[in-house]
């Protein structure tokens, strides 16, 4: 019988990784310039966010046992230490030139950045507050991608965003409106929503620094500078850390980010913003919620109440319109259309 963070690494993987696999493994032979259904793609964004949301569940249970910068940088090291062998036996090791390492690094700035702000935050807020404001997050995604990439966003588009907060809030709040307005906005708040702003940048920048370069590449430099940024944040707390003290189970927990929420996701959100767009790719993030109370209740937490189901309705419903019109099965043809520079 499992327990502890064994059961939530096992269910992570029932829920997320392993479904992915097989598909993950037909994306990564097209990576070089071949195609894939439209499908697939949002199959693999949905399998992607149920990682993502299961790294909630194995952060929540570690993060006592390290301290959280340290814990991000050992998270992004594994990942480019695991990650190092693929790249090399595919593509052989190259120094990229500086115009694209800046890039690379100003991608990894912003998931660096909301990590940090994220746990920064959690030190004068609360988690539902937290969550709260994440939904802005693909909202601000699209305005950036409208001003600094054109992509139309339409009325219908706009309205599913808001609908999609709405839906989340709903889900976040078990349908209790006084919960909402009750809450109370405080200084942990608002750095949490500048690292949601850094965060909402985050797909825009893949799209606009990409280069068709294979995914393989863009997502190994952008782990490894992310752990130079790390190096900066984390550097001057490594000697006070006891490495002979850390349970087995946070390392687990670790290895597990590591891998599957860190280097998965990572690739294939990279992927699919080519072939979806910035916006709709962001808009998966309105499924967390909902992904997130159903992973509690494998672990045993009990069923979510039934009063949850129209705001998962409507997230849905808003996922499903926002996806409209995507780039499908060429997106290199879509980087033109969207006024990108090619190589």
């Amino acid at each position: 019988m499992l327990t502890g963070i064994d059961k939530k690494n096992s269910l992570a993987n029932r829920s997320g990784a392993g479904i992915l696999w097989p598909m993950a493994k037909k994306l990564y032979k097209k990576d070089q310039g071949g195609s894939l259904p439209l499908w697939a793609v949002h199959s693999l964004m949905l399998g992607a966010s149920v990682i993502v949301s299961s790294s909630f569940t194995v952060g929540a249970a570690i993060t006592r046992g390290l301290d959280p910068a340290v814990l991000i940088l050992v998270r992004y090291m594994l990942a480019v230490l695991f990650f190092a062998p693929i790249l090399v036996l595919r593509h052989g090791f190259t120094l990229p030139p500086l115009r694209r390492l800046c890039g690379y690094s100003a991608i990894s700035a912003t998931t660096v950045g909301f990590f940090w702000c994220m746990f920064e935050s959690l030190r004068y807020t609360s988690a539902l507050n937290t969550s709260i404001i994440f939904t802005l997050v693909p909202g601000i995604s699209g305005i950036y991608s409208a001003v600094f990439l054109q992509e139309r966003l339409g009325r219908p588009r706009l309205i599913a965003l808001f609908l999609g907060m709405v839906g989340a809030v709903w889900v976040i709040f078990r349908g209790d409106i006084h919960r909402l307005v009750v809450l109370d906005i405080n200084y942990g708040d608002m750095i949490f929503l500048a690292g949601c702003f850094m965060m909402a940048a985050y797909t825009p920048l893949v799209k606009r620094v990409h280069r068709r370069e294979s995914m393989v590449v863009m997502t190994f430099w952008v782990l490894a500078t992310g752990v130079g940024w790390l190096l900066l944040l984390a550097g001057p707390h490594l000697a006070a850390v006891n490495w002979q003290g850390v349970a087995m189970q946070v390392w687990a927990g670790i290895l597990y980010l590591a891998v599957f929420s860190t280097i998965v996701t990572f690739y294939l959100t990279h992927i699919s913003t080519l072939y979806l767009g910035p916006t709709r790719v962001m808009a998966y993030s309105y499924f967390y919620p909902a992904f997130v109370l159903l992973i509690d209740w494998g672990l045993g937490h009990g069923l979510p109440p039934a009063i949850i189901l129209p705001g998962v309705v409507v997230v849905t419903l808003a996922t499903v319109v926002m996806q409209r019109g995507a780039a499908g099965s060429d997106p290199a043809g879509q980087e033109e259309k969207q006024g990108l520079p090619n190589r």
